[in-house]
C-alpha cells in the first residue's frame, strides 16, 4: 500500500489528494495540528497513536507553513472536515455504511437527520459513550459490539483529542471497519451544534481565528499557550538543523 507522504518532526505527513486515501485494506486516519503535536510530545500512547497511522493528515495551516521552512516540503492542509465531506460524497456513490462513535446523544441525532437529507443512499448508525477520561471494561465492549453489529464500511470516531486517537490505537485490531477515522470536532460541525467559520477564513488559513474569536474560553490555550510551545518546536528543529546545511553548501 503506498500512500504519499513526507517527514516532519519524525511524523510522515500526508501530502496527497484524499481520492488516493481510498483503497482496499484497513486503514486509521488521524489528524495532526500544533495542538497535537505539543500535546504528544507528553503523551507516549498519543505519540505511538499518531506515529503509526497509516494515513496522518496535516489538519493545520501551521503544520503546513512550519514543514515549509523546515523543509521546504509544500502540502496543502487538508481539514477533518473535508476528509469527512469527501467519505461522505463517496460512501453515497457506493450505497455505503457508515458509524458515528463519540459526541452525545443529540447530536448523533442530528447528524443522523442531515444524512438522510443529503446522502440519502447511505446508511448509518451511531452510539454516544458517556463522558469519561476512561472507559470501563462493559462501555469499552458495547461501543465495539455496537459497532461490529452494524459492519460499517468507515467508522468516524469523535472524542477530541487525544482520547479518540489512543482509544482507536487501543482497539483498531477489535474493530470491523475498513476506514477508522478520527475526526474531533467534525460531528459539532456537521450536526450544527457549532457553525464552522464560512470558507474565506478557511482558504485564507485564519479558522482557527475565527474558532477562537466565538470560543475564547475554551480555545485560548490551545491555539494562543500551545502555540507559542510549537514555535519553539519549530525554531529549535530549524537551529539543529543550520550546521547540516551549512556544511552541505561548502561541499
Amino acid at each position: 500500500m503506498f500512500v504519499p507522504q513526507t517527514q516532519f518532526l519524525g511524523y510522515n505527513i500526508f501530502i496527497g489528494t484524499l481520492s488516493e486515501i481510498l483503497y482496499k485494506g484497513k486503514m486509521t486516519i488521524n489528524t495532526i495540528n500544533q495542538y497535537s503535536y505539543c500535546l504528544a510530545e507528553n503523551d507516549n500512547l498519543f505519540k505511538r497513536a499518531l506515529f503509526e497511522s497509516d494515513v496522518l493528515l496535516p489538519d493545520g495551516i501551521s503544520i503546513v507553513l512550519s514543514a515549509k521552512f523546515l523543509n521546504g516540503s509544500e502540502f496543502q492542509k487538508i481539514a477533518g472536515a473535508e476528509m469527512h465531506d469527501f467519505i461522505l460524497n463517496y460512501l453515497n456513490s457506493v450505497y455505503g455504511r457508515c458509524f458515528y462513535l463519540g459526541s452525545s446523544p443529540s447530536t448523533i441525532s442530528a447528524i443522523q437527520k442531515k444524512i438522510e437529507e443529503n446522502f440519502p443512499n447511505v446508511k448509518m448508525e451511531g452510539y454516544a459513550p458517556s463522558f469519561c477520561d476512561q472507559f470501563s471494561e462493559d462501555e469499552n465492549q458495547i461501543m465495539l459490539e455496537k459497532i461490529n453489529d452494524f459492519l460499517p464500511d468507515v467508522l468516524f470516531v469523535g472524542m477530541t483529542a487525544p482520547k479518540q486517537e489512543k482509544w482507536v490505537h487501543q482497539n483498531k485490531n477489535l474493530i470491523q471497519s475498513t476506514y477508522i477515522c478520527s475526526i474531533g470536532a467534525v460531528f459539532d460541525f456537521f450536526s450544527e451544534k457549532v457553525d464552522r467559520p464560512n470558507s474565506f477564513w478557511v482558504d485564507h488559513g485564519m479558522e482557527w481565528f475565527i474558532r477562537l474569536v466565538k470560543e475564547p474560553r475554551r480555545l485560548w490555550k490551545r491555539y494562543l499557550v500551545y502555540g507559542i510551545v510549537f514555535l519553539k518546536c519549530i525554531a529549535q528543529e530549524k537551529l539543529r538543523k543550520l550546521p547540516s546545511m551549512r556544511s552541505s553548501q561548502t561541499v
